[in-house]
């Protein structure tokens, strides 16, 4: 496993995104959580489990992450049971240092835009913390044209 496999495991808070099941408002206080499942020859398999809230209940969408061999901060998720069919790509593109927030790029699908989300160990980032993060989004071409399609979610 690679240290950087280590960080992602656990719980992740999505804070701010562009991406619209989640800016619909009908599915509320989205979580990701990383777990390791398998492990194929040199590459790490996450479970990866996306917790949300609708109507009250919490739902879920399971799929499984695959590390990409050649970057490491990259996968590809393939979603569990009706959901196989579906794949998408995504990469932490930048990171904490020391493992509290993290910026997620994910490609197109036939379902669903580009997009980012900002995520965080804690439920909700201050103020200062999202500037700081969005400044360095700024200066980071791929993330930067997301900037002005971002909104924080409540809590």
């Amino acid at each position: 496993m690679t240290p950087f496999i280590r960080t992602l495991l656990g719980t992740w808070f999505v804070c701010s995104t562009n991406f619209p099941m989640w800016l619909k408002g009908d599915k509320t206080n989205p979580t990701f959580t990383y777990s390791i499942t398998d492990k194929k020859g040199e590459i790490t398999v996450l479970l990866d489990e996306v917790k949300y809230q609708k109507k009250g209940k919490t739902k879920t969408l399971t799929g499984f992450d695959y590390q990409d061999q050649t970057d490491s901060s990259a996968f590809v998720w393939r979603g569990k049971g009706l959901l196989s069919l579906v794949r998408s790509q995504w990469k932490i593109v930048l990171q904490d240092p020391n493992g509290q927030w993290a910026v997620i790029w994910f490609s197109k699908t036939l379902f669903t835009p580009e997009g980012v989300d900002i995520i965080s160990r804690t439920s909700q980032l201050s103020a200062p913390a999202l500037k700081h993060i969005k400044s360095l989004m700024a200066n980071n071409p791929p993330l930067a044209k997301h900037l002005n399609t971002m909104r924080e979610l409540p809590i």
